[in-house]
């Protein structure tokens, strides 16, 4: 009986570690895919068009490069470093042209399209030394040893170490608060984060502000206040939003649109499209369309 309680109490810890897994629950929404397509050396100026589907993961292992475009001007990186744009505009790559520069670069599609939760909450450009990711040097080695040797199934272990790699950087941004407002800057709050990990895994529920503020130890009154300063919305508005972003994902998978207001918690699909609406300006069939149009252009 007592072998029987103990096997208990470690399956009840491990489905709570799981639940409180603030970045895999959202990678399981949202999920992750990287598409190597550079490795090897730069010389001279290297151009990249503005991408409104995908993120760009420029990986320098020897440089200087100089980065130019954006918003963020022209920025000389002189030791190892990740460079992640979540919502690329064009941007160029320079190296010298005798010496050149070493680089592995990708890109990054997170699941429900260009517009995502994740990317949202990051700033236009995260640059992170390599030194500063601890750990990580090891999946490093694992990835330069891929990109810079000819072998079979090499693009298939490139693309998913590039996906672990991005996987390191997120965590890092959440442990470092290199976020903008949004769902990483609340999952990066430890109060918040109880009440968004459980929020995303049942969005169906019709949550009261009590519910939440219950589960992140506050009062309503505080839980409200601190909830709009640290992510920039309302409670409800966040809850309608995520709704309407897993919406979007389940219609652009070919969900029929009735099923997928269930899906996301509404009665009807009357009440979905009122609050699709109010979210995007556009009906949900209006927005497929628009959606896979410009996913077409992109392409």
């Amino acid at each position: 009986m007592k072998r029987s309680a103990s096997s208990s109490t470690i399956l009840l810890t491990k489905r709570l570690a799981l639940a409180m897994d603030r970045l895999s629950l959202l990678l399981q929404r949202f999920s992750l895919s990287a598409g190597v397509f550079y490795t090897g050396q730069i010389c001279g100026i290297h151009h990249f068009e503005r991408d409104t589907q995908r993120g760009h993961v420029h990986l320098i292992k020897r440089g200087p490069v100089t980065l130019t475009g954006g918003i963020e001007g022209t920025l000389t990186i002189t030791e190892p470093t990740l460079l992640f744009l979540p919502r690329p505009d064009a941007h160029r790559l320079i190296a010298d042209d005798r010496d050149g520069a070493d680089v592995v670069c990708a890109s990054i599609q997170f699941g429900g399209g260009g517009r995502n939760p994740i990317t949202d909450s990051l700033p236009p450009m995260v640059l992170v030394p390599l030194s500063d990711l601890p750990g990580a040097q090891a999946l490093l080695d694992l990835l330069y040893d891929e990109a810079f040797t000819e072998q079979c199934g090499r693009q298939a272990a490139l693309d998913r170490l590039c996906e672990l790699l991005l996987i390191r950087l997120l965590r890092h941004c959440l442990d470092r608060g290199l976020t903008q407002g949004g769902t990483l800057a609340g999952l990066a709050d430890p109060r918040l984060a109880k009440a968004l990990v459980a929020v995303h895994e049942n969005a169906t529920r019709a949550w009261e502000l009590s519910d939440m503020a219950q589960l992140a130890g506050m009062s309503r009154a505080r839980f409200a206040v601190h909830f709009r300063e640290v992510i920039g919305d309302t409670p409800a508005d966040y809850l309608a939003t995520w709704r309407v972003t897993l919406a979007q994902g389940l219609l652009r998978a070919g969900r029929p649109l009735k099923h997928v207001a269930l899906d996301v918690g509404y009665g009807s699909a009357s009440a979905f499209t009122r609050a699709f609406i109010r979210k995007t300006g556009k009906a949900p069939t209006h927005w497929l369309r628009d959606a896979d149009a410009e996913a077409a252009a992109q392409a």
